[in-house]
């Protein structure tokens, strides 16, 4: 994906897919990663790109030993 805006529109063709199909885990898959990118973008409104899965994470969880960021 070239943005947070490309991915969130292809979640949510795709979880009407799954719906459709009756694909409860696929479904409950998307639901979550939607949820995350609705976030994401909530907090930071000035970033377009499409965030890695890592930043997700620290976005929802920003005192967790893997999103320290150590000034040397």
């Amino acid at each position: 994906m070239k943005s947070i805006d490309e991915h969130i529109q292809k979640d949510q063709s795709e979880l009407e897919a799954a719906k459709a199909t009756g694909d409860q885990a696929k479904e409950r898959h998307l639901t979550e990663e939607l949820k995350s990118l609705e976030e994401y973008k909530e907090h930071n409104p000035e970033d377009k790109h499409d965030p890695t899965s890592l930043e997700l994470y620290c976005d929802a969880n920003p005192d967790a030993d893997e999103c320290r960021v150590y000034d040397d």
